[in-house]
């Protein structure tokens, strides 16, 4: 079976498990080595073996994660970074030139928002956040002629808004922009926005990815081959490339990935259960719910919700901090997408260097990441620290 092939007409899983690589000729290993090596012996002044030269550039542990990123999200270039923001980073080197415009999430991540506000701002790199989930609003934030990327998250981190990719791809094309996807949240499982017209799709391989809280790493997927291209060369002019262990690591949670994130939605839709008209909880926000203004998009365009809950304390801010700080099982920490269940305040944590934007997250916020244990244990968990 071509590698074309398998991608297309393989099943989720068995592509996550065989796509980027195949046994080793020579030994017969079915998982990748770890190419711990900076360089490589060129048989004569040129002669590259398998196009290998120096690790920066290519090494074979990191062209098999590349590869099966490819594959699961239906991509024809995947590229794998030290971390989510050199990806991000990254990619707007390529596509973007100072004087240009990108339109944001209203609620972005923290840190993409740091690294637009604070780093690409100073580099003549103009932003405007819309919401995400208002497709006109999106619309009326774009200059024709100057924004070169529409950048979205869907579900966005951390009130989970939903956004629908197939209009804003049309929004963005329509003003010759490129559609980004921030697809770490949903995981290529539940998610595949190249599919229903996205130009770009970016991942925290931290999170889901890797699902094991023991790597940093970041990747792009990218259908057109001429964008690849662009991102080729400034992926290895910049230089912020995921190492041979680091790409290993993220290579072997992706084969388990299917089944963590089908037990991450088990327990999260448990966790929502108890959640809802609970007497100390306010709004519960989760793509699930029915009365998710998101709900239908997301139905659409999600094979299921994911494992990230939010939630506000009725009681205000402090109490939502104590929430935080009485949990057991969900430890208290930043990040996501691990086996273990995580909670965090995200207005003193993973948000803090949006206070005072208008990308602010209520005070009262309390975020989950969902992890794999028992339901059961979660759930109590949580019943003890809202008191």
């Amino acid at each position: 079976m071509s590698e074309q092939q398998h991608r297309h007409k393989a099943g989720f899983e068995t592509r996550a498990i065989h796509a980027g690589y195949e046994p080793d000729p020579i030994t017969g290993a079915v998982i990748p080595p770890i190419f711990a090596t900076s360089t490589f012996k060129q048989d004569g002044v040129g002669g590259l073996r398998g196009g290998y030269e120096y690790s920066r550039s290519a090494n074979p542990t990191r062209t098999a994660l590349e590869g099966n990123l490819a594959a699961l999200e239906e991509g024809e270039a995947g590229f794998a970074f030290a971390s989510g923001l050199a990806a991000e980073d990254t990619l707007v080197r390529a596509v973007c030139r100072p004087g240009d415009h990108v339109v944001l999430p209203g609620d972005a991540y923290g840190g993409t928002f740091r690294l637009f506000d604070k780093v690409e701002k100073a580099w003549g790199l103009a932003h405007t956040a819309a919401p995400v989930f208002d497709t006109a609003a999106v619309g009326a934030a774009m200059q024709p002629g100057r924004t070169k990327l529409v950048w979205i998250e869907t579900p966005t981190n951390p009130l989970l808004n939903i956004a629908d990719i197939a209009a804003l791809a049309r929004v963005a094309h329509d003003a010759g922009a490129l559609l980004v996807v921030d697809n770490t949240f949903a995981s290529p499982y539940l998610q595949q926005p190249l599919t229903l017209g996205a130009d770009v799709v970016v991942h925290s391989t931290t999170k889901y990815c890797g699902g094991h809280s023991d790597v940093i790493g970041g990747a792009l997927v990218v259908r057109d081959l001429e964008l690849a291209e662009q991102i080729a060369f400034h992926q290895n002019s910049i230089g912020a490339v995921a190492g041979p262990f680091d790409s290993w690591l993220v290579l072997r949670g992706l084969k388990t990935l299917a089944v963590r994130m089908d037990r991450h939605c088990d327990n999260a839709e448990r966790v929502v259960d108890f959640l809802v008209g609970h007497a100390k909880v306010g709004d519960v926000f989760y793509p699930a719910l029915s009365g998710h203004p998101g709900h239908q998009v997301a139905a659409q365009q999600m094979r299921r919700f994911g494992g990230i809950v939010s939630f506000r304390v009725k009681a205000g801010e402090q109490a939502a901090v104590d929430v935080c700080g009485r949990a057991e099982v969900f430890t208290l920490g930043e990040s996501l997408g691990g086996v273990e269940s995580l909670i965090e305040h995200p207005g003193r944590m993973t948000h803090a260097s949006v206070a005072g934007t208008e990308l602010e997250v209520p005070g009262d916020l309390v975020r989950l990441s969902v992890g794999i244990e028992s339901a059961d244990d979660l759930v109590a968990d949580l019943d003890r620290a809202l008191g």
